[in-house]
């Protein structure tokens, strides 16, 4: 714990250094490297199925269709056996608000408000305040577990995950030595990527300006086009079942009469999250069709409704996407910043931890059909997001997007965190890179052995698996 200065009542930069410094006392820098699981570590199917117990059980198939597809895509979706792996290990002590799952498809590009393309963290679903290192390991290990996918010789792997702690950790310290406004101001727009891709030549140039190209046609337009289609009532939502189900198609079943009193409900009560300027923006759009959507990997079978909203004609809409908020995968091992409502949770997380959020970001709780009391958290559906596709890059690319990842979650972490203790702890030197880096090859490893035994659940029909 930081101790005030008695002059100022705030701690003074030597001291917030200091602060840095005596935490390596607790966990040394070198202690982050490699991962040996404890003996009695849960079974990692055994996660997975209490988290689907939660979840709509005919979707339930599908996440794990997904999980299997390869040890990448199971790594997106176990979130919460990683919580569980990460708890037990050294700790800084150093708190900063976490995303929770800062896996690399969880890095875009995202527009903000003014209009201006930025690249930033884009999922929240698993946000609280902890240890800064979950972050950072998690985001390396999902890189190794990318460059495996590719086929990259492990020397090449390693360079890839240090690149990105080098990033963060260079980041950090330029931070400290910042105004606090900076910081809070500081953002990662496409000028600096196409910077960044300069410095590397050849695909990568070629590659980022098509990138974000695409993304800036990515619009709630396109989203629209594509998610829609006219009928005799006017512009509806395009069926696509299972993954996309209109409510007039789950209408067909009894148990779900009254599922759009509901969402006009739910509707309604996140509105009244929103500042008062942005309820009257919203109040210009009138509710005209809901379906219910598969998202993601890990997301899998939390309720999740997509909303289409017309304003002035049918050519004037506004989409989007209510999503169940469970409690975060990190919840069971940290203390303090408890949220009676966990879409409100996200929200507050997202807030802190993004550069420029969505203007319709809001939520709210509703009673479901069965009488369950669930959370949302309520955002647009698509605006100007650019994918990464790491299983598609050459390995320049994808350190390129490694250090991007890297660099955005120090600026993250800045905004929430102390980044003159951070800075003091991370140091000058590559220990920190170069542990992290052999952290995320062991833990590899594990992932490796988790996906092989997803895969015996299901050959022995422990679990059921679709893949779409």
């Amino acid at each position: 714990m930081i101790v005030p200065s008695a002059a100022h009542g705030h701690p003074s930069p030597a001291e917030r250094a200091a602060h840095g410094r005596q935490a390596r006392r607790r966990a040394p820098r070198s202690s982050h490297g490699w991962y040996e699981p404890e003996p009695d570590r849960p079974d990692p199917v055994e996660v997975i199925e209490r988290q689907s117990a939660e979840r709509v059980p005919e979707l339930v198939p599908i996440r794990y269709g997904r999980m299997l597809e390869s040890p990448f895509r199971f790594y997106r979706g176990a979130a919460a056996i990683m919580a569980g792996d990460l708890a037990p290990l050294p700790g800084s002590g150093l708190r900063v608000q976490l995303c929770g799952d800062a896996h690399p498809l969880n890095f875009r590009l995202l527009a903000s408000p003014e209009r201006r393309l930025i690249f930033d963290i884009n999922d929240f679903d698993e946000t609280l305040p902890g240890p800064f290192e979950w972050d950072v390991k998690r985001l390396a290990a999902g890189l190794v577990i990318a460059g495996r996918a590719n086929g990259f010789p492990v020397k090449e792997q390693n360079r890839i995950a240090r690149g990105c702690v080098q990033a963060y950790r260079e980041r950090m310290r330029a931070f400290a030595g910042m105004r606090t406004l900076d910081v809070w101001y500081a953002l990662d727009d496409a000028d600096r990527i196409a910077e960044l891709a300069s410095s590397i030549g050849g695909e990568a140039v070629e590659r980022t300006a098509r990138a974000t190209a695409r993304a800036r046609t990515r619009t709630h337009l396109q989203a629209f086009a594509k998610l829609t289609r006219v009928t005799a009532d006017g512009r509806r939502l395009t069926p696509d079942p299972p993954l996309i189900t209109p409510l007039a198609q789950l209408a067909a079943d009894p148990s779900e009469a009254g599922r759009e009193k509901e969402l006009r409900t739910l509707v309604g009560a996140y509105a009244r999250t929103l500042p008062a300027e942005r309820r009257h923006l919203l109040r210009h759009y009138r509710l005209v069709d809901m379906a219910r959507k598969v998202v993601g990997v890990g997301s899998v079978g939390t309720r999740c409704w997509v909303l289409l909203l017309l304003g002035r004609d049918d050519d004037d809409p506004l989409l989007l996407q209510a999503k169940e908020a469970q409690e975060s995968v990190l919840a069971a091992h940290t203390d303090g910043a408890r949220y009676d409502n966990q879409g409100h949770r996200v929200v507050a997380g997202q807030r802190l931890m993004q550069t420029a959020g969505d203007i319709f970001l809001g939520w709210t709780h509703v009673t479901g059909l069965d009488g369950q009391g669930r959370d949302f958290y309520v955002r647009q559906l698509w605006d100007w997001k650019g994918i990464a596709r790491p299983e598609t890059m050459g390995p320049g690319l994808l350190a390129l997007f490694g250090r991007l990842c890297g660099a955005s979650l120090a600026r993250a972490h800045a905004r929430s965190g102390d980044p003159i203790a951070l800075a003091a702890y991370l140091g000058g030197s590559d220990r920190f890179d170069r542990a992290l880096a052999e952290f995320a090859q062991s833990y590899a490893d594990r992932n490796e052995r988790d996906f092989a035994a997803l895969e015996d659940a299901r050959r022995t029909g422990r679990i059921t698996a679709e893949q779409l």
